[in-house]
């Protein structure tokens, strides 16, 4: 401190009094130069610092709005995309839907079809079968039939007499004769 009172006194008083000259001691006039700098900067430099700030401060508010209005973009933009997934989304149970109704419908038509067809097939093997078994009853009837009647045409040739067959010719004259009135 005593540097600094000195250096006060040095620039009025001592071997050069009357004359005006630097003091070259940097640690005693430092804080003179320091304060008189800050002094001019404080006074000329804040306007300029205000300006600065100012400019800052409105670059930040300006950013902070352009990132607001971006972030309410990507916030709209994200609604419509959520809207739309959800409308795919929809759309997507739908046509699972409907496809899975379709697959179900395919199946119970193919298994009508198929029972259809199993059906029919009874049907036609069940006629077949019966035809069959007609056809082998009239096959046991004619052989039958054919049979009696070789048995029949056996005992009438072994047993008829010229009596008896024309007895016969006479009953069936009579039979065709009354026919005959019937019919007339």
């Amino acid at each position: 401190m005593k540097n600094v009172t000195d250096s006060f006194l040095s620039l009025g008083h001592g071997p050069s009094a009357g004359s005006f000259g630097f003091n070259t001691d940097i640690l005693a006039t430092n804080p003179i130069n320091l304060s008189v700098v800050i002094g001019v900067l404080m006074f000329f430099g804040k306007g300029v610092l205000s300006d600065l700030l100012d400019n800052r401060k409105q670059r930040i508010l300006n950013t902070i709005r352009n990132s607001e209005e971006l972030r309410g973009g990507a916030v709209e933009q994200l609604d419509k995309a959520r809207a739309r997934l959800r409308k795919v989304e929809i759309e997507a149970d739908q046509y699972r839907s409907n496809e899975y109704s379709a697959i179900e419908r395919n199946k119970l038509d193919l298994i009508n079809s198929i029972y259809t067809t199993l059906e029919q097939q009874e049907n036609n093997n069940n006629a077949t079968l019966h035809f069959e078994q007609q056809r082998a009853i009239n096959q046991v009837q004619q052989w039958l039939f054919h049979q009696a009647l070789q048995g029949a045409l056996g005992t009438l040739n072994s047993s008829l007499n010229k009596e008896l067959h024309l007895r016969t010719i006479s009953v069936n004259i009579g039979i065709l004769g009354a026919m005959k009135e019937i019919a007339n």
